[in-house]
């Protein structure tokens, strides 16, 4: 019985460690919100301490990475980890920025949800019809 325990127990590891891994390929998820002035990104990314989240934008291109450390005790004794360890995401805007002039200086982090808000310049000018 101990051989079958071992197998179901290396078994439910490989499928936490394949699940993280997708999640850390495609998530975190994000919804982002444009209003006149302003774009609002919001992801989320639970389980992140703040000073483990890097931010940096480049033209239109938001880059997260993300790396929590995991506690030598508990790298022995996990037996089903999905969370991930590990965010490295770059999220082209829907909007254009050019090179040098993107105007976020910080961002939220609370919860577990990360929340930047980009400035938006109007290019043109309305027309008014009468």
């Amino acid at each position: 019985m101990g051989l079958v325990k071992s197998m179901a127990n290396e078994m439910m590891k490989e499928i936490g460690n394949k699940s993280r891994e997708f999640y850390e390929f495609v998530l975190p998820p994000v919804d982002m919100h444009l209003d006149d002035d302003k774009l609002t990104v919001v992801i989320d990314i639970p389980g992140f301490e703040k000073k483990d989240i890097k931010l940096s934008i480049n033209a239109n291109i938001l880059s997260i990475q993300a790396c929590k450390e995991i506690p030598e005790k508990d790298k022995h004794s996990v037996i089903c980890n999905q969370r991930p360890n590990i965010i490295d995401k770059k999220i082209r805007l829907p909007i254009e920025l050019k090179e040098g002039e993107e105007s976020v200086n910080s961002a939220k982090y609370e919860q577990g949800v990360l929340t930047i808000i980009v400035p938006v310049k109007k290019h043109g000018k309305d027309i008014k019809i009468e």
